[in-house]
């Protein structure tokens, strides 16, 4: 199995996971960027890729309960366009990434996780369950 990155874009943060030879997702970082400076975040990609020399990314699409787009779901579309832009070897696949705050949450959680370390790092665990689902949809092809 290729190695992945999974992304989990917010308005501030960018979850951060990788996945290994095995397969198996990781959370990487949770990284912290102004409102709206996208382009920061595209530039923390281009080190990811680069430093783990991975080129496939699953990017979570915020859609609602219903399966409709979400007010997120444009700023991914623009910051998916911006990666591709920034580097064409990226293969970006937008994965329905719905819940996966709330099983993050849920599982910081269950672990006994305080309420200020879940905040720091339920959206580098989001992305490890977007790559999870990436990765389910690669091995059942």
């Amino acid at each position: 199995m290729e190695k992945a990155i999974g992304l989990d874009l917010g308005k501030k943060t960018l979850g951060i996971a990788t996945s290994d030879a095995l397969g198996f997702a990781h959370p990487l970082e949770t990284f912290r960027f102004p409102a709206f400076q996208f382009e920061l975040a595209v530039n923390r990609v281009n080190e990811v890729s680069k430093e783990k020399g991975i080129t496939n990314i699953a990017l979570g699409y915020p859609l609602h309960l219903n399966g409709k787009p979400s007010e997120m779901s444009e700023n991914v579309l623009n910051f998916k366009k911006m990666l591709e832009e920034s580097n064409p070897n990226f293969k970006i696949e937008l994965i329905d990434e719905r819940l996966t705050s709330v099983q993050a949450n849920n599982t910081l959680s269950f672990l006994d996780v305080s309420h200020q370390k879940r905040k720091d790092n339920v959206d580098a665990l989001a992305a490890q369950e977007i790559l999870e689902s990436y990765i389910r949809s690669k091995q059942y092809k």
